[in-house]
């Protein structure tokens, strides 16, 4: 039982994971920078304090309980985090919410599963078992499904002409998205070594009381923060340069209390697929979490690509292409499996 309800949870991890962008998208006559900023604050900020002051009692000595090195990495690897994730948001807007996140997530599922072994001077023991070889495999397969993925944006460009491109995703660039998307999605996985390393501070947590199900908390908390600071230092250098704090006081701007409801409502739902996270990797419990990881990529890629669809971002593509996207999406999510079950063993 639970192990299902973990599937559940990392399923509706996902579902938000997948979510974050589509009221990002409707934001109006603001900066790309500025509406990033606020859904910052919110995501990285606003929401994980306010959940973990719910769930993490006595959360200021919590948070100040485990060593200093232990903050540090964890704070570190959150920055790297929050380098992924900006470059998220940015392969978003260059490759559209289906091709995009199945690329970016594909190279975070594989890195998320290399980093740790790599960090820890035990890579050379995964060509020594037969679960390493599995997982190596499953990564190779991944960087396959990737490269499908890409060949189907690269035949959407085909089909569509320029205005069709813009209709379906407003500054679609294959190019310049790929590049971005490999950089996210490799950074990105830190966000999985940053709870890995942040796990004394989870282990103090209980020690002051707080329920299992939300020892990771804090943990998020101290990864979030590394992640905004990144976020925060780039949004403020592209407002600068692109002079854009304007934004905020421009009485000419119409709806700006829409746009920031807007962006706060993007950054609570990326911030609820780590909660959910959390919660998931608990109740599948020591001999499943190796899974975690596994299952939160692939739902993420589900629920992403079919709001691709719904979005109409491959409105007037061809048959072959359709079934190029679905091939690569398919690869992809069979090799997170395989990534799972070669962890296992």
């Amino acid at each position: 039982m639970g192990a299902l309800l973990g599937l559940l949870l990392h399923a509706i991890g996902g579902l938000a994971a997948g979510s974050f962008y589509i009221p990002f998208k409707l934001i109006k006559k603001w900066s790309w920078e500025t509406s990033w900023l606020v859904l910052g604050f919110a995501a990285w900020i606003f929401a994980p304090i306010i959940m973990a002051y719910f769930t993490v009692p006595n959360l200021i000595e919590v948070l100040g309980a485990a060593d200093s090195e232990t903050k540090f990495w964890t704070f570190f690897f959150g920055m790297l985090w929050g380098i992924g994730g900006l470059t998220f948001g940015l392969a978003m807007r260059y490759l559209g919410i289906g091709l995009g996140m199945a690329v970016a997530l594909g190279f975070t599922a594989a890195f998320g599963t290399l980093i740790p072994p790599i960090y820890n001077g035990t890579f050379s023991k995964l060509l020594e078992t037969k679960g390493g070889i599995i997982v190596l495999i499953g990564i190779a397969i991944s960087l396959v499904g990737i490269a499908i993925s890409g060949k189907a944006g690269m035949l959407k460009e085909k089909d569509l002409n320029a205005e069709e491109q813009k209709e379906a995703v407003e500054e679609f660039n294959l190019s310049k998205g790929m590049i971005i998307a490999v950089i996210s999605g490799i950074l990105s996985a830190c966000f999985a070594f940053g709870l890995a390393v942040g796990k004394p501070i989870a282990e103090e947590a209980l020690k002051f009381g707080v329920k299992d199900l939300f020892q990771n908390n804090p943990v998020i908390v101290w990864v979030l923060w590394g992640g905004f600071l990144t976020n925060f230092i780039w949004t403020i250098a592209l407002s600068f340069k692109n002079k854009t704090f304007g934004d905020f006081t421009d009485k000419e701007i119409p709806n700006k209390p829409k746009n920031y409801l807007l962006a706060i409502a993007g950054g609570v739902t990326w911030y609820f697929q780590f909660f959910f996270y959390g919660m998931g990797e608990t109740f599948l419990g020591e001999k499943y979490k190796f899974a975690s990881w596994t299952l939160h990529m692939a739902f993420i890629i589900i629920f992403s690509s079919l709001w691709g669809l719904y979005f109409k971002e491959w409105k007037g593509v061809s048959k072959k292409t359709m079934q190029t996207l679905w091939l690569g999406l398919a690869v992809i999510i069979f090799s997170t499996i395989l990534i799972g079950v070669g962890n296992s063993l």
